[in-house]
């Protein structure tokens, strides 16, 4: 065992008998057992307040970089979760490393990056998430510098149901290599099913690591980590009693809509307006019974899921996915059927999407015959993961509590569990934070907030946040839903602060006049009004669907720009561009 390293030290840092006892100490123990003592001692430094490791000089420029850098592109948290076990990973192997979400990656450093690794998600028609466009756009643009020292990997999510599944992901990894970086690993797609796929992805991303860091600049490395889990999370949800389950919509109304509370009595959970509340819930018995008629399945059959054996009910009601069918499923129905029509089908993806889109999960499988026995259906089906919902509350005004508006679909998950769900009941939950959905810290300034349909669910809270703290700033809502007297979500609340002169509100309800009118029709005409507001510093938010809604109001933004502004429209989608990657034009869009 050799002497502990001769690094510098910042001057009374540490005095030279305090080293000669650290070299001691560290005598004879080996890697695994100096890491864990690293930890140990970050752990001290933590409990005395200290939050940042000193910085220490380093003997030469190279060491200073030859760190692990990543980057994570997340839409829903996926990629965020991720990213934040692989630096974890990073840490416990002694290795420097930095995790950094696309919008606050420094640009600018990326000509200096040894090593780099980008996790990133695809929503809508194949796009990066908000947070990574002016990533995407830097690195396909000209002041995208050459990387022939660049070593990176890249992680894809996405849904395969989808046409363009993890182009996000492609558009880096190709992107990289035209600018000169090399690649480590060939990319890694992952469908919705990643959780045990992310998990050896990272453990190989780990060794790599080791290789190129450890060979760069070797030497004694001490990482601090003061990531705090939290005390309920996705893997250790929180069981909330639910306080009230109310529609919102009449009877004849577009959809079952309903309010739902949560206690958070005694948990400690916070949240902040913004952010998405977690359900882990479970297929309704009617789902599960009508899969088991279907395969001429016994509910008791014992299978085995993770080395568990379990009666496969349970395992269909809990931990399997039954309203979304997987390419793999569909592939082997094909092939023990004879399917040629259902393979084509899966070879195409566009036709594939338009598919699952239109066509219920058992409808399909109706079209197609064929019969699998208990494991096999296990085995080819996806594991059942949570749902999200936008929290539609301010912890300000509701105390210890976390409020939900869920339309309730017969053929979903979460939404028809949620509505069958009688009050008393406990359901597990977790928080998902959504830091590029917030507020504007500055509360003079206004908001204003697009959210038709359930879309509005973020805004009750935004309001509630802003009314509870006194914000200076001016509101505006503009909801749509199709019927006035069927689907006002939240009517009583809204006119009431409108009536004391805090909101604004402009609504647009499609199916009560002769022609289709939507929330960017409102927009529309209010034009002028709408971009002086915006023109003197106000942050826009966007909620609800990102097929059709969120494009259409992204337009009209853009044409109400040009309108106003005088600009050409390819002027005017720099400008509104610019909102969004400034974060005063936000969307929560799914």
């Amino acid at each position: 065992m050799s002497a502990l390293p001769q690094l510098p030290l910042p001057a009374n840092l540490l005095s030279q008998e305090v080293l000669t006892n650290l070299d001691r100490l560290s005598h004879g123990l080996d890697g695994s057992a100096l890491y864990w003592l690293s930890g140990y001692f970050a752990g001290r430094a933590a409990a005395l307040g200290q939050s940042t490791a000193p910085a220490l000089p380093t003997q030469t420029g190279t060491e200073s970089r030859a760190r692990l850098t990543i980057i994570y592109a997340s839409h829903t948290g996926n990629s965020r979760r991720i990213a934040e076990k692989l630096k974890a990973d990073a840490e416990a192997a002694g290795l420097a490393v930095r995790a950094l979400a696309a919008d606050t990656y420094p640009t600018k450093e990326l000509a200096q990056e040894k090593l780099l690794y980008l996790i990133a998600s695809t929503h809508g028609d194949g796009e990066p998430p908000d947070s990574a466009r002016a990533l995407f756009e830097f690195l396909n643009g000209r002041k995208a510098p050459k990387l022939p020292q660049l070593k990176y990997a890249v992680l894809a999510l996405g849904d395969s149901s989808y046409p363009k599944f993890c182009e996000a992901g492609r558009v880096l990894d190709r992107r990289l290599t035209e600018l000169g970086a090399e690649r480590i690993q060939a990319l890694s797609e992952l469908d919705l099913d990643f959780e045990q796929a992310a998990a050896d992805w990272r453990k190989q991303q780990i060794d790599e690591a080791r290789k190129h860091l450890v060979s760069a600049a070797p030497g004694l490395r001490v990482v601090v980590n003061n990531t705090q889990a939290a005390t309920f999370d996705r893997e250790h949800p929180f069981s909330a009693e639910l306080l009230s389950n109310q529609r919102l919509t009449t009877g004849n109304g577009w959809r079952d809509v309903r309010h739902l509370e949560f206690s958070l009595a005694e948990s400690g959970i916070k949240y902040e307006p913004g952010d998405a509340l977690g359900i882990i819930a479970s297929n309704v018995p009617a789902r599960v019974q009508a899969w088991l008629q279907w395969f001429e399945l016994d509910g008791g059959t014992a299978v085995t899921v993770q080395g568990k054996t379990q009666p496969l009910f349970e395992v269909l009601s809990h931990q399997r996915e039954l309203t979304r069918l997987s390419r793999s499923l569909l592939g082997r129905i094909a092939d023990i059927g004879q399917h040629d029509a259902l393979k084509q089908i899966i070879a195409n993806p566009e036709l594939l999407s338009d598919t699952l889109k239109r066509v219920k999960p058992l409808d399909l499988l109706r079209q197609f015959p064929a019969r699998l026995d208990a494991q096999t259906l296990v085995d080819l089906l996806r594991p059942l993961t949570p749902r999200l919902y936008s929290i539609a509350s301010s912890r300000e005004q509701v105390g210890d509590e976390v409020h939900l508006t869920v339309a309730v679909d017969p053929d979903g998950v979460a939404s028809s569990f949620l509505g069958a769900t009688e009050p008393g009941t406990s359901i597990r939950i977790f928080v998902e934070p959504n830091q590029r959905f917030r507020l504007p810290a500055d509360s003079h300034r206004d908001v204003i907030l697009v959210g038709p349909g359930t879309g509005v669910a973020p805004f009750r809270g935004f309001l509630q946040q802003r009314l509870a703290l006194g914000a200076a700033g001016r509101n505006w809502l503009f909801f749509g839903a199709p019927r006035l007297r069927e689907d006002f979500l939240y009517q009583t609340e809204w006119l009431d602060w409108r009536k004391q002169g805090k909101l604004q509100i402009d609504v647009a309800f499609s199916r009560d006049g002769a022609e289709k009118y939507y929330v960017q029709h409102a927009m529309r005409a209010k034009a002028r009004e709408l971009y002086q507001w915006l023109q003197r510093g106000a942050h826009l938010y966007v909620c609800g669907d990102a097929t059709r809604m969120a494009p259409d109001v992204h337009q009209a933004l853009i044409d109400i720009v040009a309108e106003q502004a005088g600009q050409s429209v390819e002027a005017a989608t720099d400008v509104v561009n610019g909102w969004l990657q400034e974060g005063r034009y936000a969307r929560d869009v799914y």
